[in-house]
């Protein structure tokens, strides 16, 4: 029903838990659901017909003829959400790239008949190309179109970061289960007036700003889009660029919608997608536990106490403000590690780590050597331990 609700102009008429005990192979349902729900669909004058879950593009054919009305699994209603939600041109072409790779494994799959043929002269390979074959062709060449101004705006963007590696200031990464506050903290903490709303996905492109903490240090705040559970393959691959920040974060805060019914689940998927996406065990993570202000007051006092136990868990309001003073300063305490200045031998087989070191401007003084390179860097604990676990 949340996602459903997250399309604009979508009047929802109704829903239903349908048990399956095997799914049928064309039609997904048995014959009885789907005359009792082509009965009411007639009678209700629905138009468009949302399944919760993976349809095969022959069962989604199939339920379309029967049923009169046009139909959406999941990947394709976040595709939908997704595509209304995007606002700059990365965003744009990484709904149009997805979008397009959906359609290309609905046209594999669902057109297996062999007539529709175009002409051909004969003499070149057989009767002719098949419809399915040009169609796939079309949709290969679009994709390649779009990566290629795909690749010219990750360029650009790569310039920005490395513009800001040059002024080093820490990136602090707000990462969550989509519609769990991080636009309406990502405001309270910068004073930006990024679109929060009550609705999945109000975050699809990557917003940044300065942040003066209050002991005067200044941090990159990072928002990034919503996760959810099963996201689709085809988002997790064309949105990892759009998370890359994230990788490169200093400092993770991971917001919760603590009065969520399901927040424990929402958390654990969230956890999942950074270990598929490969964020560093080694960078920090907070815990931010927001909407407190949504809690009867006993909850929220023994939230209170897990928070005070537990400097990795903080429990906010985004909307009031409570409990944002303690998190900024934790935020300070987490990025005011000490650094200290150490002389490395690297052996030019170890090109790899130089790099590290440069591409994270650490690198004070260097001399290259016989056999190795003396490297000076000023480093924290942590980009030391990040080093050590490089290889090569």
């Amino acid at each position: 029903m949340a996602l459903a609700a997250a399309l604009p102009d979508l009047e929802i008429l109704g829903a239903e838990v349908v048990r399956l005990n095997r799914p049928q192979a064309g039609m997904l349902f048995g014959s009885g659901k789907i005359g009792e729900l082509k009965h009411r669909f007639a009678e209700d004058g629905v138009e468009l017909v949302l399944v919760d879950g993976a349809v095969s593009p022959v069962q989604q054919r199939n339920l379309e003829r029967e049923w009169n009305v046009k139909l959406l699994d999941r990947t394709g209603l976040i595709l939908e959400i997704f595509a209304d939600r995007a606002r700059t041109r990365e965003g744009v072409l990484q709904v149009e790239l997805a979008a397009l790779s959906y359609q290309r494994t609905r046209l594999v799959r669902a057109w297996t008949h062999l007539e529709r043929q175009r002409g051909g002269l004969g003499f070149v390979g057989g009767p002719g190309e098949t419809q399915i074959e040009a169609d796939r062709r079309a949709i290969d060449e679009e994709v390649v179109r779009i990566r290629r101004q795909l690749a010219k705006v990750v360029k650009t963007r790569e310039l920005h970061r490395a513009a800001r590696r040059k002024v080093p200031f820490p990136v602090v990464a707000l990462v969550g289960y989509t519609n769990a506050g991080k636009s309406t903290l990502f405001n309270r903490m910068t004073g930006a007036e990024v679109l929060a709303k009550d609705m999945l996905f109000a975050t699809l492109d990557p917003t940044m700003r300065g942040v003066a903490l209050p002991s005067g240090k200044k941090v990159i705040l990072s928002d990034t889009v919503g996760f959810i559970s099963d996201l689709p393959t085809q988002l997790v691959a064309a949105f990892r660029a759009t998370l890359e920040e994230v990788l490169e974060a200093d400092l993770i805060l991971h917001v919760r919608d603590i009065a969520h019914p399901e927040t424990e689940e929402q958390a654990a998927d969230v956890r999942d997608i950074l270990d598929s996406l490969g964020v560093d065990e080694g960078v920090p993570l907070f815990e931010v536990w927001n909407k407190i202000d949504l809690l009867a007051p006993p909850l929220r006092d023994a939230l209170k106490v897990q928070d005070a136990r537990n400097p990795g868990i903080h429990a906010v309001s985004a909307i009031t403000g409570e409990g944002i003073a303690p998190l900024l300063d934790a935020i300070t305490g987490a990025l005011d590690d000490e650094r200290q200045e150490t002389e490395l031998v690297l052996p030019f087989s170890e090109g790899r780590k130089r790099a590290w070191l440069h591409d994270r401007q650490l690198v004070r003084a260097e001399a290259e050597g016989k056999d190795a390179w003396r490297v000076t860097v000023r480093w924290t604990s942590r980009q030391r331990a990040a080093f050590d676990r490089l290889e090569g």
